[in-house]
């Protein structure tokens, strides 16, 4: 029954493959229907592991969505959202951005949530010449996959590097020990990153290891690391694995400090992990404390709706609608996909929530990055 499932699946895609070519055929310009409306599509991870970062990505556009709707809209016109869930399975993002293109004839397509999604679906978007932008897609190589795909969230290369230098300088570490996921393109970026800045910045690594999305006991792995005995224990993982993998690390006596990479920005991993979770040091372009009237406005109408903070995914969520909104003020036509896209790459020095913002020739986010740690289930600024 598992092999019928997985044929049908696969012809499935091949058959909507055929039809976003056949649509892209007709150029930039084939008319679709709008009625009257600034339609995107969302493609997140809503279901299943990984759930927590999809379903605070919808708050924060619908946050977004309503606050553009209720100031008149654009030129006039309503903003729509369709939400399509990947579950973080690669087939279903490009089924869900091809639905999108063909189907629902979106202007352009925020998501998907993970690297490896964008990895599958970018190029589908590419092909048919229809914007998509990630908005937590932080491995290298995203904003090169083709000139209409976009993210606003700053790659793990911009990120670590800071993240690294920070910690280091500040918890004076001479040895280390990397552990990350090695089948997900996400975090094997980001340990491919960890890994060059700890060596860049004189840190030896005393051992590394690997594990894959899913698993459940890292004991193997941690008791390796307990030999090796490092000063400080460095993990790229997603919030779910991280959580089990730092409370196994502390019930083996591992109490070294922890660097994380992206898959530490969500408020997930203190709510598993608990206080095996304290302390862990993370970068990020979103700080819920900065004294700003932008991202103090956002934190307080986010808390009065949704009844706590916004994570960094909410937030990235929120600018990257934003985003939308300001490139469709510019092109000023919602049945237009290349005004749209050219519009949107366009943008320079964009004041969001998350920062100061514009893109790069590769569609890549220029911006600063702030280093925060884990205290009482809150992210505070490191220092």
């Amino acid at each position: 029954m598992r092999s019928v499932r997985v044929v049908l699946c696969a012809v499935a895609v091949l058959v909507a493959a055929l039809v976003a070519g056949a649509v892209a055929g007709f150029g930039a310009d084939v008319a679709f229907a709008q009625s009257g409306a600034w339609r995107f599509g969302a493609v997140l991870v809503l279901s299943g592991d990984g759930a927590a970062y999809g379903n605070s990505q919808r708050e924060g556009l619908e946050l977004a969505r309503d606050t553009i709707n209720a100031a008149g809209g654009i030129h006039g016109m309503p903003v729509e959202i369709i939400f399509e869930d990947s579950r973080g399975e690669r087939t279903d993002a490009v089924n869900a951005v091809l639905k999108l293109i063909n189907r629902d004839r979106v202007l352009a397509i925020i998501g998907p949530t993970y690297s490896p999604e964008m990895f599958a679906a970018g190029p589908a978007a590419d092909r048919a010449r229809v914007t998509i932008m990630g908005i937590s897609t932080t491995a290298v190589g995203i904003g090169e996959i083709g000139d209409y795909v976009f993210r606003n969230s700053l790659p793990e290369e911009g990120v670590i590097p800071t993240t690294i230098r920070v910690s280091k300088e500040k918890l004076g570490y001479r040895t280390a020990a990397l552990l990350y996921s090695n089948n997900n393109d996400f975090t094997k970026s980001a340990a491919e990153t960890m890994e060059r800045e700890l060596r860049a910045n004189g840190v030896q690594l005393v051992a590394i290891e690997t594990f894959h999305d899913g698993d459940t006991d890292f004991r193997a792995q941690l008791t390796k690391v307990l030999q090796a005995n490092p000063d400080v224990l460095v993990v790229s993982a997603l919030y779910k694995e991280a959580a089990l993998l730092l409370q196994q690390a502390r019930q083996l006596g591992l109490n070294q400090p922890v660097v994380g990479g992206n898959g530490f920005n969500s408020p997930e991993l203190y709510r598993l992990a608990g206080e095996a979770a304290e302390g862990a040091i993370v970068g990020s372009p979103w700080f819920p404390g900065r004294d700003n009237p932008l991202v103090k406005d956002f934190v307080a109408r986010y808390q009065e709706r949704y009844g706590r903070v916004p994570d960094q995914f909410a937030a990235q969520a929120y600018d990257g609608l934003m985003l939308f909104a300001e490139a469709a003020r510019r092109s000023g036509n919602p049945n237009d996909r290349q005004g749209f896209r050219n519009a949107l790459a366009g943008i320079r020095n964009f004041e969001g929530v998350t920062g100061l913002f514009s893109f790069d020739d590769h569609g890549n986010p220029m911006m600063d990055a702030t280093i925060l740690q884990l205290r009482g289930g809150e992210y505070v600024e490191f220092k």
